[in-house]
């Protein structure tokens, strides 16, 4: 299967196509599928005390990222072992994910920024550091989602779309990422995740 990655993706090769469990031949085929899973793990989640308890762990994470794509990818949860175009190297991302824990850890109790900051540099993070072979983008906003309904806050819009698909709104949120990316400013990032 030669699946198409959007701009900005990490791109599938053979060796993550191979951990795929169903028998899809198509972009649109998979991005229905993982889509489907999402919406079960959106339902596990509202019922799980473990994540709401363990969010904020390496082992929460992995398992968020599990429940999300479990039915789709063989590897889920399971950290990315190859050098991909966006991410620390691989042998670091434990490391790096312990110390992004510990600073929104830190941010919270010390109230060092706003809610929404704190869910946009968790976000940014996330997606920096490039946890998983596939996926991480969505699993970040999820994360960056579940954080501040965990505080109280409410859940972001995301540009109100699909951002796994091609278009518009996907190039501006790509732009704010690469944006904090460059300056270590989050107000472009902030106002993405409100429209």
């Amino acid at each position: 299967m030669k699946i198409q990655s959007p701009p900005g993706a990490t791109p599938l090769d053979d060796e993550t196509l191979q951990g795929l469990i169903p028998g899809l031949t198509t972009q649109g085929e998979l991005d229905e599928f993982e889509a489907a899973g999402i919406a079960r793990a959106l339902l596990w989640v509202f019922s799980s005390r473990t994540l709401k308890r363990d969010l904020l762990s390496v082992s929460g994470l992995c398992l968020l990222h599990k429940k999300m794509f479990e039915e789709t990818w063989k590897w889920a949860g399971t950290f990315r072992l190859r050098q991909t175009n966006i991410g620390v190297a691989p042998a670091i991302i434990q490391n790096e994910l312990a110390v992004l824990l510990g600073d929104v850890k830190y941010w919270l109790q010390h109230q060092t920024f706003s809610l929404d900051e704190i869910a946009a540099r968790f976000h940014h993070r996330l997606v920096w550091i490039h946890p998983f072979p596939n996926g991480n983008g969505r699993f970040s906003r999820m994360a960056a989602d579940l954080l501040v309904e965990y505080h109280k806050g409410v859940r972001f819009s995301w540009g109100q779309t699909d951002l796994a698909r091609m278009g518009d709104k996907r190039d501006t949120y790509i732009q704010a990422l690469r944006r904090a990316d460059q300056h270590q400013d989050y107000e472009y990032l902030m106002k993405f995740m409100k429209s």
